[in-house]
């Protein structure tokens, strides 16, 4: 886990002018890589390219694994992440002939680069984003992990054929790339909450810096004009297994016992994250044998509290509990550190909290931790993923089995709604999602505080679309491909960053995904639970209680309680303004009072117009 960053260009760049720039890149991404900087610097005629890295030790701490890296006398290589399976791909390399210097998975990926070109990203099981030039070929290979994990981002300057990229926004500005809004962007999550185009994966919130989509290669070569990017892997949604109820536990549970141990594996501390919910009690039960450390957030007298669970998963898994208790004092404090790392607009205080959490981590020596995100995403745990589930029964006329399911899930707290109109919405999927896509648009242009001139000029550019839902695994694949888990994993990878702390997903296994995907419906929703398979599988080491829990408490700060708060509301009041004198909004939203609003609340927009404010 590392910062990387680089410039190549087809036109000449002065050695000294590309190394003052190099340098800035690489302070501003400092925070990722505290344990080192390097460069790489080949200046010719025809392309000057350079490379910068920023380590933070976790596999082979030693110089000698220290990037940019050069293998075989060809391959240059900046990487930021870990390929967890490295030990077995080096075997299997070595099997081939190859020899390593050293035990870094960096050397491992340019090896199997060379062994296998670009198909060796099949083979990685893993995080990762990665620039690797080939001096044989003269090209530069970039490429992205699976679900996005790690971040890329690029810049190109077509006139004189400049690629530039970093993992962070901030180092690409640091080389004198201009800072300018995408207004589309801003007016969509004014009004929305929108943070990225469901059509043009590449958009920021900034114009003229892209980035890298999530399971996408880029080739750039120096003679040409055009990048190419590419996708290298996609999620199968169609496709169903025949495996029979018993023999797909089994293979939950190997395939996620599995993706736990070689998440495990580093050469640094490593700890894990604790709520009081299913998904990180279940990776704390796995991995109990190594009395990891953990770390949670807490928050006395808030209604959504799990002080008294997580108490508990900590003395029932073994774990050495750490706890912090974030407030509105503390987030009036930290607001302007968390923009700055996160670069883009955030929808809610649930940033803050991990944010805290993560930097509990570190203070405690920690530098690596474990993480329950994805699996909501892929195994259906949202509550309201049940109406989806439902509909895909009632358009198979499955009638009296959807009943039956509604009634045992509404009896557990998975059902928000289950009503006439979500009936008939399961035999007409085109026409919901175009009234869903009517009624986000009428909220879009009925928000009466933004300012009209900036509505007419910002307003279209296709944000506003909803999918398709024929299925469950449709919308599992929009909100695990791109859709709301790629915010999450945002904001958690800068939050783990910014403290210097590596995150690791299990439920982000390629494989194991590809296999939730592959099962019918009714193994995640049966006998009114959602996640029936992931409890199926664990109910052992978790224990009846803590597998079969019914209902979901989310990971919810009180922001409603915090945006009260007499400090923090006129700090909104301060952004609203700043938003104002920018043509943002109209006056007159200075003349209402600030509405505090719940975290995951619809209508959020006083959190989103002071989150925004920061950024401008």
């Amino acid at each position: 886990m590392c910062g990387i960053a680089g410039v190549i260009s087809a036109t000449p760049i002065n050695e000294t002018t590309l190394r003052q720039r190099l340098k800035a890149m690489s302070a501003a991404i400092r925070h990722r890589g505290p344990d080192g900087e390097d460069l790489y610097i080949a200046i010719s005629a025809s392309h000057p390219i350079g490379l910068v890295h920023r380590r933070l030790a976790i596999t082979d701490p030693r110089p000698a694994a220290a990037q940019p890296m050069s293998c075989l006398g060809r391959y240059h290589i900046v990487h930021n992440g870990e390929l967890y399976n490295h030990c077995e791909l080096r075997e299997e390399l070595q099997r081939q002939g190859y020899r390593f210097q050293t035990a870094s998975d960096t050397e491992v990926l340019a090896m199997a680069w060379d062994a296998w070109g670009p198909s060796c990203l099949d083979r990685f099981d893993g995080m990762f984003a990665f620039a690797l030039w080939d001096g044989q070929e003269q090209t530069l290979w970039c490429a992205r992990d699976r679900f996005g994990e790690k971040p890329f981002f690029f810049h190109y300057k077509e006139s004189s054929r400049q690629l530039s990229f970093a993992s962070e926004m901030k180092a690409l500005w640091a080389a004198g790339i201009q800072r300018i809004p995408k207004e589309a962007f801003f007016l969509h999550f004014l009004t929305l909450g929108l943070t990225a185009h469901p059509e043009l994966p590449t958009l920021t919130f900034w114009e003229d810096i892209l980035q890298l989509p999530p399971a996408h290669l880029l080739q750039f070569r120096p003679s040409e004009r055009s990048l190419r990017l590419e996708r290298y892997w996609d999620l199968d949604k169609e496709g169903c297994s025949d495996l029979d109820i018993a023999t797909a536990v089994d293979t939950i549970r190997e395939q996620l016992t599995d993706s736990m141990r070689l998440r495990m594996r580093t050469d640094a501390p490593i700890g894990i994250a604790l709520s009081g919910g299913l998904d990180s009690s279940l990776l704390a039960a796995i991995g109990q044998e190594a009395r990891l450390p953990s770390f949670s957030a807490v928050f006395p007298g808030f209604a959504k509290d799990e002080s008294l669970a997580i108490t508990d998963r900590a003395g029932l898994f073994r774990t050495t509990p750490h706890h912090v208790a974030p407030n509105a004092s503390g987030l009036l404090e930290d607001i302007r550190t968390i923009a700055w790392h996160q670069e883009e607009p955030f929808g809610s205080a649930g940033i803050y909290a991990q944010f805290c959490v993560h930097r509990l981590a570190r203070q405690q020596g920690v530098k690596v931790i474990i993480d329950g995100q994805g699996a909501d995403e892929v195994f259906a745990g949202y509550p309201r993923y049940s109406h989806w589930y439902l509909q895909e029964e009632y358009a198979s006329r499955h009638f009296l089995w959807a009943e039956q399911a509604a009634k045992r899930l509404r009896g557990h707290g998975f059902l928000p709604a289950w009503g006439w109109q979500h009936r008939l919405a399961a035999f007409m999927p085109a026409t919901i999602a175009s009234r869903l896509e009517s009624r986000a648009r009428h909220r879009h242009l009925s928000n009466t505080d933004i300012a009209p001139a900036f509505r007419d000029r910002a307003s279209g550019a296709g944000f506003i679309q909803k999918p398709v839902i024929r299925k469950l695994n449709d919308i599992l694949y929009h909100d695990a491909c791109g859709g709301p888990l790629a915010e999450l994993l945002r904001y958690a990878d800068r939050n783990a960053m910014s403290h210097g702390l590596e995150l690791r997903l299990p439920y982000l296994q390629h494989k194991l995904v590809a296999s939730a995907f592959s099962l019918p419906s009714n193994y995640k929703f049966r006998e009114g639970f959602t996640k029936w398979i992931l409890r199926q599988a664990f109910q052992q080491p978790l224990g009846e209680k803590i597998a079969w829990q019914p209902g979901k408490t989310g990971f919810e700060p009180p922001q409603r309680a915090w945006m009260r708060a007499p400090q923090v509301a006129a700090a909104i009041r301060k952004g609203q303004t700043k938003l104002v004198d920018a043509g943002m909004l109209s006056p007159k939203v200075l003349k209402r009072p600030v509405q505090a609003s719940a975290a995951y609340a619809l209508d959020n927009r006083d959190w989103r117009y002071w989150t925004a404010s920061l950024f401008l």
